[in-house]
Parts: C-alpha cells; structure tokens; sequence
C-alpha cells in the first residue's frame, strides 16, 4: 500500500472521532493560556494513538508536545485551541486543533515506511500572548524540518497574508476629583485616552494600505461625577513586514504621548506578549498542500494584491522565520460570515467545517510525505 492510501486510511477511521474532538473543544471556549480542557482532549487522542505526550511543555500548562515513529526528517502538526472572549471559537480554532491531531495520526500510521518522525504541537494562546513565540524561544520546534497547519475561513487560500503584530496596554493615571465642585483640581485620564485615540485616527490618513491600528477602551472611569483617575485601552498595531512594524508602533505611541503631554496624565505602556512576525510561507510546501487539497476537490482562489487589504496576524509566522513553514486556509462556506463574527463561531460546527477538519487533515498528512518522499526535506 502506497503510503498516501495508508493515511487516507487512517483519516477514514479516526474522522468520526476528530469531528467530536472538533465540536467538543468548540462547545467550551477557552481563553489564552486557560485551554486546560482542550489541551487535555488534544493529548488524550495522541496517547490513545501511540504517541509519547508531554503535557505542561516547556513550562506552559496548556502547552501539548507528542512524538511518534522514529525517521529522520521531522516534521511537526500545529495545534491551536485558544478562543476569543465573548463570541468563542469565531475562528475556528477547534477545526485547526482536530485537524492537526487528525494529520498527526495520519502520518503516523506511516511514518516508518518513509522514514518520519512526527511531532504534535499544541500551542496555547494564539489570539493574544503568543503561545508558539514562547515554544519557540524555549525549544519546542528545534530539530523540525518543517511546521505545517491549516486555518479555517471563508475560502481557500494556499498562502494566507498575514501581517506583523504587536499589541500593547496603555493606561493614563490622573487625579481623582468631583467632576463639578472641583474639576479644577482632576487630571483627567479619559481625556488623555480620548486625545490619544482622536490621534491614531488622524494618523490613519497617512499609514501605508498594510497598516493597522485598532483597540478597545478598558477602563474608562469609574462614575461620570468623578474626574477618571485612571482610564486604559488595548490596542494593536499591525505592519506589512516586522521591520515596517518598528516605525508604525513608534507613531502611535506618540498619539498616547500626545494625551500625556496635553492633560498631564502619567502615561504607562505594557506589551501584551513578544511581536508577531509576517509569516513566510514555504513556496515549496504551499504548492504541495494546494495540489493535495485539489485533489480533495477543494478549490483556491487568488485574491492578488487584495490579499494584503483583508490580512490578519498569527505567531505562526514567528515559527515560519526559523522553520520551513506554511499556514494555508480551509474554507468552511461561511460567507457572508467572515472570521471574529459570532456567525463565523456558528458555521465552525457545520457539516462544511465538518469536512475541512477531514480534509484539511489529509491534505496536511500528504503534504508532509510528499515532502519526505520527494526529499524537499532531507
């Protein structure tokens, strides 16, 4: 048996089971770095498949590393499971989670015959925090000949755009003050914030189209009778490239600056994790994964120089500036429901989801023995 068919096999067998995986993770969201019931799941599959698991890697308590077979090229499935606060799985980190496991098992089931070694990573907090930054300076993909994954959206994509990323708290600290016997006395910290956010959107006219800057409002106050002593905001700053990142984080902390300055509030800036790199995607490695999913019947569009207008950010492309790395899209046929919608959360437990976790988990498994087989890794 050709080693293709032996992991279309596998796929076959264990799709009952990584669909449940898929829709059980899906019904209980997880934040950053709190995935402990998503991670265990993750892990239970691979253990009950032969694989040695670590759970708690690298000092990560939701961090997941498994290992099977025994080659010597090695390539590693990436897991994702984290959710986002509110609206949960509405980017479908449960469809990235079960289909990795599920290429995991695949490739396994092979893997000695053509001489590979599989690794599972499952890494926490990719929406905030940078989980795989933090494997990554801690070793978790040293020793890989390539780190593969799939990410669920409207379409297909074989490369997905995917900008630089840094994100960042800034919190102003006034004086306290009764807002009408005493405003005199108050530094107000909303007005800081308000003047900062009025800068970025001034600033907005002269940024490059690859150029973002978005956030939240904290803490604003605490009573509209008292001067705010303290008002906060998140924010994030993305760049076409991780050098264009440096300029842009530089203009929009002086917007904070400028609240600082203008109302004399104390101004404190804390980064919410490492920067996100751009990914680069192995031209090599997208091509395979593009016919393999092909012939899946799945088909990719090209969004041309749109790609870079609806680009989002990901700290896989952290590991793609170390190891030969690709980070696709599966469409699940959600249109007009676009990632970080609650509809989106919605059609990540559908039938089309339903079939890109199958999919997407034996394209990722023939890529990698395409790799191997064909020596683009050795």
């Amino acid at each position: 048996m050709h080693a293709k068919d032996g992991a279309q096999e596998r796929v076959a067998k264990t799709a009952e089971q990584m669909v449940a995986l898929s829709h059980r993770i899906h019904a209980h969201p997880e934040l950053a770095f709190e995935e402990e019931a998503a991670s265990t799941w993750v892990a239970e599959a691979l253990v009950d498949a032969g694989f040695t698991v670590e759970r708690g890697a690298y000092d990560l308590p939701t961090a997941v590393v498994a290992r099977a077979g025994n080659g010597p090229v090695h390539v590693g499935f990436v897991a994702e499971y984290d959710a986002l606060p509110g609206i949960g799985h509405a980017c479908g980190h449960n469809i990235i989670a079960a289909s990795s496991v599920g290429a995991a098992l695949a490739t396994a089931a092979v893997a000695d015959g053509v001489g590979l070694t599989v690794h599972l990573i499952g890494a926490p907090a990719e929406e905030t925090g940078g989980g795989k930054i933090l494997l990554l300076q801690r070793g978790a993909f040293d020793g890989l000949h390539a780190a593969l994954m799939v990410h669920p959206a409207p379409v297909d994509l074989a490369e997905m755009p995917c900008l630089a990323f840094w994100e960042f708290d800034a919190e102003f600290h006034g004086t306290a003050a009764h807002a009408s016997a005493f405003p005199e006395r108050g530094v107000n910290a909303g007005d800081a914030l308000t003047i900062a956010q009025v800068s970025v959107g001034l600033l907005r006219q002269h940024l490059r189209s690859t150029d973002r800057v978005h956030g939240i409002v904290t803490h604003g106050g605490d009573a509209p009778n008292v001067v705010p002593a303290r008002a906060g905001a998140r924010y994030d700053v993305r760049a076409r490239t991780i050098e264009d990142l440096e300029s842009v984080r530089t203009r929009v902390l002086h917007c904070f600056e400028a609240g600082a300055l203008a109302t004399g509030a104390r101004l404190e800036v804390r980064s919410v994790g490492d920067a996100y790199a751009e990914m680069r995607h192995d031209a090599e490695l997208a091509s395979m994964y593009r016919c393999n999913a092909e012939r899946l019947g799945r088909s990719f569009i090209d969004l041309g120089p749109l790609a870079w207008r609806s680009a989002g950010s990901t700290d896989m492309g952290n590991v793609s500036h170390h190891r030969r790395a690709i980070h696709p899209t599966i469409g699940i046929d959600s249109l007009p429901a676009v990632n970080h919608q609650p509809e989106f959360a919605a059609h990540c437990i559908s039938p089309a989801a339903d079939r890109a976790v199958i999919d997407g988990a034996l394209a990722l498994a023939w890529t990698a023995l395409d790799a191997a087989e064909s020596g683009t890794l050795r």
